[in-house]
């Protein structure tokens, strides 16, 4: 199956009175970077929520958001008597100093600590039981959008790998007549030197085959259909197999270069040139696959 690292997934629930948002954004990456911004209530359980995203998302650029909606934050309150203490005691300072700058000093004893405190709220095991179950039902809508781009890139791999393997057959032509003109060619460069130069025919004849033979590309060829058959057959397997499908087109370049520098024929080179072509595209979109 191919999944694509692209996904987004985002749940808003209501629970304890209040308003949650978590929303997931995930890029390519070759391992897993995970960056979170989670609420202050829900920051003591990051790992916890940092493990459940790495087990269902594997790896990606991975971009996680958990936030609580501002109005249904604790309210603020105030301490009276420790404010009008700092306000005396401000503003007699002042009045002693004989302050010539025009200040706020209501404004100064808000700022000062513990004039104004928020209660800490607990978090409940309720609350955070229904906020684990929302970030993997965002998993599962990332995952179903990764599913989805993955169908669309497989039919291009698919188009892209059949392109390279029919390739191999438009080589078979070419190969037939590329060692025929080069047999003819050595038959003529022999006849011109046989009545110049001494040699042992077998012997000749011996190096002329080695040297036809180690042009031999047939070897490449099946190999080659090899890969791209493997390739298919690799797509089409239940999990996510984009690390070795990388690996499966690191092969089949191999042997497409081997091909190109065995061919010693115009034609079948260009043949490689699309093959390579064909690969390179297929090279930059495994690199979004999971």
């Amino acid at each position: 199956m191919i999944k694509s690292m692209t996904g987004f997934g985002r749940t808003t629930m209501e629970e304890s009175g209040k308003s949650i948002t978590i929303e997931i954004r995930t890029l390519n990456s070759k391992q897993l970077d995970l960056n979170t911004r989670i609420a202050p209530l829900f920051r003591n359980n990051e790992n916890e929520i940092r493990a459940l995203i790495s087990h269902e998302l594997e790896r990606g650029k991975i971009d996680f958001t958990l936030t609580i909606d501002k109005n249904a934050a604790p309210t603020a309150s105030i301490n009276p008597e420790l404010a009008r203490s700092y306000y005396e005691a401000l503003t007699a300072l002042s009045k002693e100093l004989e302050n010539p700058v025009v200040s706020d000093i209501f404004m100064q004893v808000l700022r000062m600590p513990d004039v104004i405190s928020t209660p800490q709220e607990d978090l409940s095991e309720d609350l955070w039981n229904a906020v684990m179950n929302a970030v993997r039902q965002t998993c599962r809508q990332v995952n179903d959008f990764r599913v989805a781009e993955g169908e669309v890139l497989a039919k291009d791999f698919e188009k892209r790998i059949r392109l390279i393997r029919d390739m191999i057959d438009e080589v078979t032509p070419f190969e037939e007549n590329r060692i025929a003109s080069l047999r003819a060619k050595f038959d003529k460069n022999i006849a011109e030197l046989e009545s110049k130069v001494q040699f042992d025919p077998n012997r000749m004849e011996q190096e002329i085959f080695f040297y036809i033979e180690k042009l031999d590309i047939t070897e490449e060829k099946v190999r080659l259909r090899k890969h791209c058959d493997y390739f298919l057959e690799t797509m089409a397997e239940p999990q996510a197999n984009g690390k070795k499908l990388g690996f499966i087109v690191q092969e089949c370049g191999r042997e497409i270069n081997t091909l190109g520098s065995k061919s010693n024929d115009f034609n079948i080179q260009q043949i490689v040139v699309r093959m390579k072509d064909e690969l390179e595209k297929l090279k930059e979109q495994l690199a979004n696959i999971l």
